[in-house]
């Protein structure tokens, strides 16, 4: 299974590094993928920070990237929202102000915490800046029955810090009980659409993708949606029992990136 692929895309918190702590088998990982003709892209839920945030964490990290390399649910709700939703231009965004600078970039008037101040829809990320005017704001805008999207599901985000990082899922799930009200969609994985830009920038057919990641409620479910390779590490959200328990086991699970290296390694040499 693993001879025929040709691209991985790799989830990012509970994969690559955990928090601000980079996993010391990425890097092996990475340098291992060229020589065996394996492309790669980094994909997240994680829609806390921009796209330019992201690189220049990577960066940090020392993992050079290019931004062709980088795709987001943040990307992938803007691609969405101009394709299907163009006059869409107002947006009351409950996100971060990294996100905001880049939904203006992208072209959005992002409204005041005013009800005079009307939206054409409401956007909900994950806000580590979460505040609580903000949040009651939001539920207006929902329960007067405008347009509701969210980035992502993901319920936590994974972290070395000892805390607990409630995600958009979760702010989404407060929101739900308050206006009785859910998103009209949800972006970001396990919508396969996530995949789609990369499969057309590098013209893959399905099985030549393997999409790896720590999460089975995302990044396993989105893999087998999309007819994708599906490999669950375990360095992340999902432990072993976790995959035991799942309806539908992922094609691999391992301990990290690092064994799926040496599998894909081992794929190319006939071992």
């Amino acid at each position: 299974m693993l001879a025929g692929v040709r691209h991985v895309v790799l989830d990012m918190d509970g994969t690559l590094y955990r928090g601000g702590t980079l996993f010391p088998f990425t890097r092996p990982f990475l340098a291992q993928l060229r020589p065996l003709g394996i492309g790669y892209t980094f994909l997240t839920n994680n829609s806390s920070r921009s796209s330019a945030d992201y690189l220049a964490h990577l960066a940090r990290l020392d993992i050079a990237t290019d931004p062709a390399q980088l795709h987001t649910s943040a990307n992938a709700t803007v691609d969405w929202l101009r394709a299907h939703r163009p006059g869409v231009r107002r947006l009351f965004a409950l996100c971060t102000p990294s996100l905001a600078a880049e939904l203006r970039a992208a072209g959005y008037e992002l409204t005041a915490d005013d009800p005079a101040d009307a939206p054409d829809a409401v956007l909900v990320a994950f806000d580590t800046t979460l505040d609580y005017a903000r949040l009651c704001r939001t539920a207006h805008w929902i329960a007067h029955g405008l347009p509701y999207f969210a980035t992502h599901p993901d319920h936590i985000c994974p972290t070395d810090e000892p805390t607990v990082l409630v995600d958009c899922g979760s702010i989404c799930a407060a929101l739900g009980k308050a206006t009785g009200r859910a998103p009209d969609r949800v972006f970001g994985k396990p919508d396969p659409e996530m995949l789609t830009g990369i499969r057309r920038r590098h013209q893959l057919a399905a099985r030549e993708i393997a999409m790896v990641g720590d999460r089975i409620y995302t990044d396993m479910a989105m893999a087998r949606a999309a007819g994708c390779v599906s490999v669950l590490v375990l360095s992340g959200e999902a432990t072993a029992d976790d995959a035991r328990r799942a309806g539908t086991a992922p094609d691999f699970v391992l301990t990290d990136i690092g064994e799926l290296g040496l599998l894909l390694q081992a794929s190319r040499s006939g071992d």
